[in-house]
């Protein structure tokens, strides 16, 4: 019997009633079987992460929008009241990006647009000033290496109105014009005008809507279309310009 007690000894002290008296009652110390591992707690859903910028301005104009329509279909002082405080929030917030903006623009000047292309009224007036200055250079030097086809009908009225602005720019600028009727009638601007006999086609055009201008290199036998319809003085100078002396993109 001794034995047999002996032996249940150890089973006792490691059961829960053991457990209980060993190390809470009996206050032994901390021991190995007294430190019971807690349960683990159920994981906690991650905390979402903040939505992307685009998104959280896409919710801002949704909310917007309905707070905008409930106070049209329920126009109570409640609603019309949320409608406003939730539009003045954002109107303050473009002021303010508005206004960072601007400082930003001030304190980097490659980042100001201005600077190549004015916009106050003395700037762009000195602006305009310096590039029609650059536009007389370039086309007294451009008509000795540029002609210009212009494409007419008789039948065109516009025609008759564009011809003496193309003659007068011809005439001041030094370029010469081969005038191209399109149906075989005379042109009292240009008297010495051809007949078309596939100059239109050659000079890449895809309809025969007059009047039509195509600048021609004479070096490269290339045609640059200018422009269809009457035009004036400044916009034949400026799109002669514009496609002979800038890059794309370098005026914008």
């Amino acid at each position: 019997m001794e034995a047999g007690q002996s032996q249940a000894a150890p089973s006792a002290a490691i059961s829960p009633a053991g457990d209980e008296f060993y190390c809470r009652q009996r206050k032994l110390g901390t021991w190995f079987y007294c430190d019971r591992p807690k349960p683990s707690s159920p994981d906690r859903s991650p905390s979402s992460p903040t939505a992307p910028a685009a998104q959280q301005l896409a919710a801002i104009g949704r909310e917007l929008d309905e707070l905008k329509a409930r106070a049209i279909l329920e126009p109570s002082e409640e609603n019309v009241t949320a409608y406003i405080r939730f539009q003045r929030e954002q109107l303050d917030r473009a002021s303010t990006f508005s206004d960072q903006w601007q400082r930003t623009i001030w304190q980097n000047p490659d980042l100001d647009y201005t600077l190549q292309r004015p916009v106050s009224t003395l700037g762009k007036r000195a602006w305009l000033d310096n590039r029609s200055a650059e536009e007389d250079q370039a086309l007294a030097r451009l008509s000795g290496r540029y002609g210009i086809f212009y494409f007419y009908a008789q039948s065109c009225g516009a025609c008759d109105i564009f011809a003496p602005i193309l003659k007068a720019l011809a005439d001041k600028s030094g370029f010469s014009v081969v005038a191209v009727s399109m149906d075989g009638g005379p042109n009292r601007t240009f008297p010495n005008y051809v007949v078309d006999v596939g100059q239109h086609e050659r000079m890449g055009l895809k309809n025969r809507a007059t009047p039509a201008l195509v600048l021609f290199d004479t070096a490269t036998k290339r045609p640059i279309p200018i422009g269809t319809g009457i035009l004036t003085a400044d916009e034949i100078r400026e799109r002669i310009f514009t496609l002979t002396n800038t890059k794309v993109g370098s005026d914008f």
